[in-house]
């Protein structure tokens, strides 16, 4: 068999910039990306460059799907029950995740049990049953998570969710991952099949394996990969620039809820390839480090004023904020945002809650960051990239996503880009990409009407508090209640939460 594919051997979880993909060149084809190290656990990251952004229009939801019939349905020879019993003695499992550019099938095991546990997920995605039963169960779990776990259940997750939609919408980002409602109820399990013939090739397949594994399972493992897979080429992507966004334009998701959620943000012309990207991770990390009580945000919003029970900044698309504490490797994006998430506050400081967030970006903008704030920042960040990688899993998630941006081995990268850095680097760096006037803003609330009446009539929003607070304070709660709003009444729209990724 002729070998059509480049092996990429990297070592202590730090690649090699002689190995290092060139940024925005296409990859080679089918790769290995290998971490081989003394440990008696095996861990698979099988990557394909496909993903939500590849949905044909009207099939929105396909490559999600496709996964999931991978992930969580039968082979061909083993039913998905017989799957699930034949892995539980082995304390194993198998799951994907599917972002817009990324497909990544996830699992580890023991090497003692790593022969048959390859065979199992090896059948699951090459030899896959098509089964209707699973197709209609896993649709139905598609439809579901849409419509209560993120519609019904969730405010948080539902406000980030639609600020995406708001952002990208007409372009192959506009959509939820999954799909939409309307969309996957018309899906069948041809269009699967279709899509899997299509993106599933040897030119979008990178093989991500770490940890002990025998010296020659690799090789092995690639050949039935390659034996079983089309040569196929590599997925590309038309990803137009999003709408131009002019002042703050605001959507309101109506829906009986008890508080008040807010998410906003802007399209940013900078990925993890860019040389001024460890800059902005700072700035990101200073003004909103996820679930960090010492970031600016938090302590502004929460911790002195006690709006609400936290406040964060992303340069980067983080799910599921609210469930973990560091964000999930292979979500690599050629476009991302600036977004701050404020979690729910009271509806009755709901337009305060947002005029203070921005009112605090505008500052930062204009003001920059202090020498001991950098200096602090840089000392976290540098210590806090670890905490990233530091599972075995996680180390070979981070190689991945390094292998897409072109970078070196990511905690190299970052600490090397930290170092490198000085105060001067970074406030250039926040007045390049980041503003407060043309933004886009999603609220998730309940008298959507009297919100959407304040806001454009910039009526001030004072807060009130429980007890004494300090006159430094109140006297710049007085500057924000009447902070001005840019927005334009035509801009300013309601939408009933029913209608959100319902088409």
């Amino acid at each position: 068999m002729q070998r059509k594919w480049i092996s990429l051997i990297v070592l202590a979880a730090v690649m090699s910039p002689a190995f290092a993909l060139t940024p925005g060149k296409s990859a080679p084809k089918m790769t290995d990306l290998l971490l081989h190290k003394s440990s008696p656990l095996v861990s698979f990251r099988i990557l394909f460059n496909t993903g939500s952004a590849s949905d044909p229009a009207g099939k929105e939801g396909v490559a999600a799907l496709t996964a999931a019939m991978l992930s969580d349905g039968g082979s061909r020879t083993m039913t998905y029950e017989q799957i699930v019993q034949a892995m539980y003695p082995m304390a194993t499992s198998f799951s994907s995740s599917v972002d817009k550019e990324m497909t990544a099938f996830v699992g580890q095991t023991h090497v003692d049990n790593l022969q048959q546990y390859f065979q199992i997920i090896s059948g699951m995605m090459l030899d896959p049953g098509w089964r209707q039963e699973d197709f209609d169960r896993l649709k139905e779990d598609a439809i579901n998570y849409l419509k209560v776990n993120l519609r019904g259940n969730n405010d948080e997750e539902l406000g980030k969710e639609a600020l995406y939609n708001f952002i990208y919408e007409g372009g192959p980002y506009g959509h939820d991952n999954t799909g939409t409602v309307q969309s996957l109820q018309k899906m069948t399990l041809d269009d699967l099949k279709n899509f899997y013939r299509t993106n599933y090739t040897q030119a979008n397949l990178v093989f991500g394996l770490a940890g002990g594994y025998p010296a020659d399972f690799a090789e092995k493992a690639e050949q039935e990969f390659a034996s079983r897979l089309p040569a196929g080429t590599h997925s590309s992507l038309s990803l137009p620039a999003p709408k131009k966004i002019d002042g703050l334009e605001m959507r309101i998701i109506q829906k009986d809820a008890r508080a008040t959620a807010i998410s906003f943000g802007f399209p940013i012309s900078i990925t993890r390839s860019d040389p001024d990207w460890p800059a902005l991770l700072l700035v990101q990390s200073y003004f909103g480090q996820h679930r960090s009580s010492n970031s600016y945000l938090y302590q502004r919003l929460r911790q002195i004023r006690g709006l609400n029970y936290g406040d964060y900044a992303y340069i980067e698309y983080f799910p599921s904020g609210m469930f973990q504490f560091k964000p999930s490797p292979n979500l690599a994006r050629h476009q991302q945002i600036f977004q701050v998430w404020i979690r729910p506050v009271e509806p009755q400081n709901g337009l305060f809650a947002l005029r203070i967030a921005l009112f605090e970006l505008n500052k930062l903008v204009r003001n920059g960051m202090s020498q001991a704030d950098f200096e602090a920042t840089r000392l976290f960040l540098s210590k806090f990239i670890n905490v990233l990688t530091n599972t075995q899993d996680t180390e070979l998630g981070y190689a991945l996503d390094s292998r897409f941006y072109g970078t070196q081995g990511f905690n190299e990268y970052v600490r090397s880009g930290l170092a490198r850095l000085t105060v001067d680097d970074v406030n250039r760096v926040i007045r390049k990409y980041l503003q407060a006037d043309n933004v886009k803003i999603v609220v998730v609330a309940k008298d959507a009407e009297a919100f959407r009446k304040s806001a454009i009539e910039n009526a001030p929003s004072p807060i009130t508090y429980a007890g004494p607070m300090p006159k430094e304070i109140l006297d710049e709660d007085k500057v924000i209640e009447s902070y001005k709003l840019n927005l334009n009444p035509k801009k300013v729209e309601i939408v009933p939460v029913d209608s959100v990724f319902q088409q």
